[in-house]
């Protein structure tokens, strides 16, 4: 029993120091790095339909070897301050393990040295909101070391809206109405039926 209760307390502890280790990763302790450039046919966009090209890299004015330690890239679309007022679950955290500016992804994959570029379509379940584009560098152990946006530090500039799915799909509103005219269609048939009987049993 007491080796069962040390176990679970050794657990506990080093559960305590992960979370410490967590949190000790704050937005303003990264370094600005990344060259981020994100575009768009217009600027409202339509989720589920259109598309934003995304461009990435390592700023060209930097030493060589500043990347060392970046493994990996993770690309995400980020509310922008507009779209978070009021509204606690977009909040903005200093610590990145509480921060909700940023909730979709676009893409993540090993960092590579050179310039990036994906076009990305809007998934479906992004929200009406303005948006910009943020990525992160991360080391070896996942955990962010760097970051580049589209956008000022301020988050004014370069800024996008989104239009999110209505609920309604043209397939639909064709399905409903063919539908009606069938219905109307059959209506009328009834009737022109129903009236040639009438005549019928009245000769």
């Amino acid at each position: 029993m007491a080796a069962t209760g040390l176990l679970l307390g050794l657990i506990l502890v080093l559960g305590c120091f992960s979370e410490i280790g967590v949190a000790l990763i704050s937005f303003s302790s990264l370094q600005t790095t990344l060259a981020v450039t994100a575009s768009h046919p217009q600027r409202l966009l339509r989720a589920g339909e259109d598309k934003i090209t995304v461009r990435w890299g390592l700023n060209q004015s930097l030493p060589a070897g500043t990347d060392s330690a970046y493994k990996t890239i993770k690309v995400q679309l980020c509310y922008a301050p507009i779209s978070q007022v009021d509204r606690a679950w977009r909040k903005t955290e200093d610590h990145l393990s509480k921060d909700k500016t940023c909730q979709f992804k676009i893409v993540k994959r090993p960092y590579t040295t050179g310039n990036q570029t994906l076009e990305w379509t809007i998934e479906r379940d992004v929200p009406t909101a303005t948006y910009f584009v943020r990525a992160y560098a991360l080391d070896a152990n996942d955990h962010e070391v760097a970051y580049g946006q589209n956008t000022d530090a301020k988050k004014t500039t370069n800024l996008f809206e989104i239009q999110a799915i209505s609920g309604r799909h043209v397939s639909l509103d064709i399905a409903s109405v063919c539908f009606s005219v069938f219905s109307i269609v059959s209506l009328m048939g009834f009737f022109f039926v129903e009236k040639r009987k009438g005549r019928k049993a009245q000769q």
